[in-house]
């Protein structure tokens, strides 16, 4: 597979030509010019250099956002401008997915950051793990590249804080690293690092990389459907995020390279969250049911149950707080009703604290009724826990 890569959405501009195993030719300038005065030429230069006929390229991957440092749509008009038929496929790559596949293998958090200014940053959270890609009887690993946060906008404190709460070393890169680093250096609380020169901006090669990963994964548009990320509100943030509120939610089976953003979840939601290996240790195991819901390719909600002797328990159900009341906790438990009737589990049990009265209505809502109270069983707080459970085959919606 050969694609054209495109980066044009920092202040840096980048375009090469990348084929599964090796990087044809790429062209990088960061400097101070508009994109539309360097793109177009920079592509052109690429295709003469390397003798290349751009109506083999396959497919073309862009990195798609932030919108407020986009120079440059990557539609119809810019396939014709590159000699382009208008079928050919577009990989849509989130440029802090880019930045941060750049850290290749690294089991630490990787923050790419882009500057936003009024001490705001584009950024996303991501690492690899190694675990996961094991490959069962050989030493070989393929390390699985984790979204733990989907690209956003977010100010320097709040991102600070959060990587501070999660414990873990981190790797910054990226433009806003100059602006922010005083800051950095003053306020984080874990063991960091600063990403040296060759990997601390946007590189096309990367983009071109990553995109055959997502090519592959049925992740691709085409050129009159694709639009840039805008991650400040705007008409097209609002668009955008209304066309995710109406998509369509659906569940499928947790993955491995699942767990980073699971974890990321259960800090937003459990005071005893479950690191990354704990989620995926779970995930691994015979015994047990995991359940993800997405939109539009985004984990929005998961739950993590255990089988045993026609029964199964819930450990974990979590919605992503920005999602709630659209149906996801619904769905999850649907799902997990047509599992169980697949395997002949009879009975769902699970703990929920006393105090949250919210959940507590989810459940009765559900179904579930309340069998008893153990004592003291949470703790940060402690607190009691009051015992629920549901029979399958009994009225619940």
């Amino acid at each position: 597979m050969r694609v054209l890569a495109i980066d044009s959405s920092g202040l840096t501009a980048t375009v090469a030509v990348v084929e599964e195993d090796r990087t044809v030719a790429e062209y990088t300038i960061d400097y101070k010019k508009t994109h539309s005065q360097t793109l177009l030429p920079m592509i052109d230069a690429v295709a003469k250099m390397v003798e290349l006929d751009l109506s083999t390229i396959d497919a073309i991957a862009v990195a798609g956002g932030p919108g407020s440092f986009t120079g440059l749509r990557i539609g119809s008009a810019t396939a014709k401008g590159l000699g382009l038929a208008l079928d050919k496929p577009l990989i849509h790559i989130p440029t802090a997915d880019g930045l941060a596949y750049q850290v290749y293998g690294c089991e630490d958090i990787i923050c790419p950051i882009m500057d936003a200014r009024r001490n705001q940053v584009y950024t996303g959270l991501y690492t690899f793990s190694r675990k996961a890609g094991e490959k069962e009887g050989t030493r070989r690993v393929e390390p699985v590249f984790q979204v733990m946060r989907m690209q956003m906008a977010v100010s320097i404190d709040d991102l600070i804080h959060r990587l501070n709460t999660y414990g873990r070393p981190v790797v910054f890169l990226g433009d806003g690293v100059p602006v922010y680093r005083d800051t950095i250096d003053k306020y984080i609380q874990v063991p960091y690092s600063f990403a040296p020169s060759y990997m601390n901006r946007q590189r096309a090669a990367v983009v071109g990389a990553l995109g055959i990963k997502y090519f592959k994964a049925g992740k691709f548009e085409s050129a009159m459907e694709h639009q840039p990320d805008y991650l400040r509100v705007s008409q097209a943030e609002r668009e955008r995020a209304e066309k995710e509120k109406n998509a369509e939610l659906k569940c499928r089976t947790l993955r491995a390279e699942d767990a980073a953003a699971v974890a990321e979840m259960e800090h937003q939601v459990f005071a005893d969250a479950w690191s990354e290996k704990s989620v995926l240790e779970t995930i691994k195991l015979p015994n047990t049911i995991c359940i993800a819901a997405e939109k539009t390719g985004r984990l929005v909600g998961y739950m993590l149950a255990y089988e045993a002797a026609g029964e199964a328990e819930i450990a974990r159900i979590a919605v992503d707080k920005e999602m709630r009341r659209q149906g996801a906790g619904g769905h999850l438990m649907l799902a997990l009703e047509n599992i169980c009737e697949e395997r002949k589990i009879n009975k769902l049990l699970l703990d929920v604290r006393e105090s949250n009265m919210e959940a507590r209505s989810f459940y009765e809502d559900e179904g579930f009724t309340e069998d008893g109270i153990r004592q003291k069983f949470y703790t940060d707080p402690e607190e009691d826990a009051v015992l629920m459970s549901r029979e399958l085959g009994s009225t619940s919606h």
